[in-house]
């Protein structure tokens, strides 16, 4: 899971109520837009369909779906939007304030075939969207190793879902290019993978901090490719 740079990124970040009310979506760029299609059908391969928001706040996000291919045997999801704004980066933090994000599902995980309102199904794409707003709905950022459970104590992310937090991570299973987009303007923006945690992960990571937890994921080989049915590593 970790490489020999990584970093030990130790913020967690909790959801806390909001002092402003809502607020509409900011206007999309197309250059970035078009640049994420483009990053995403030349590293992943071609985008099946995409998931669209009809009603947006802070930053309009879709969920782009790249069914298996030979060389990446899963399913590929990843967010446009969260880029349309840039994240709350503190001075010398030496990342890009622009971020979108990235999971890859079981091969057979039946998005589209599911209702909507399905939570056994769809709840990567609710995470997903939730983990990608909430740098601008809290003035905050997500960098590698920054956590986020689900609630204050965490809860599973549906019924019959052992996972009730999530890491961000870099992703392994692909070319280093990967990992960053690069618009036609010059918009450099990070892609990120999240890695869904048992209960006791997370707190692990509350209780004996980051490495800790990158000991316990690199020891149980967790990536970026979920397994629904993985054993806690605590």
């Amino acid at each position: 899971m970790a490489s020999s740079d990584a970093p030990r990124g130790s913020g967690i970040l909790r959801h806390e109520a909001r002092e402003r009310g809502w607020e509409p979506a900011a206007v999309g760029d197309p250059d970035t837009h078009e640049a994420i299609e483009r990053h995403i059908e030349h590293h992943f391969g071609p985008v099946d369909h995409v998931l669209h928001e009809i009603a947006s706040e802070l930053v309009h996000l879709d969920v782009h779906l790249v069914r298996p291919t030979e060389e990446r045997p899963w399913l590929t999801l990843v967010t446009s939007g969260m880029s349309d704004l840039p994240m709350t980066v503190p001075a010398g933090a030496d990342v890009s304030p622009y971020a979108e994000l990235t999971m890859s599902l079981p091969a057979d995980w039946p998005l589209g075939s599911a209702p909507l309102g399905d939570d056994s199904t769809y709840w990567p794409v609710r995470l997903l969207k939730a983990v990608a707003r909430l740098p601008h709905e809290y003035d905050t950022w997500l960098g590698e190793w920054h956590s986020v459970p689900n609630g204050d104590p965490a809860q599973p992310y549906a019924p019959d879902v052992p996972f009730a937090g999530v890491v961000v991570t870099q992703m392994l299973h692909c070319r280093s290019s990967a990992r960053t987009i690069v618009t036609d303007g010059g918009k450099k923006i990070s892609l990120l993978a999240l890695v869904p945690l048992h209960p006791a992960e997370v707190t692990l990571k509350l209780t004996r901090g980051t490495d800790a937890l990158i000991e316990a994921l690199d020891r149980a080989g967790v990536s970026e490719r979920l397994d629904p049915a993985r054993p806690s590593t605590v």
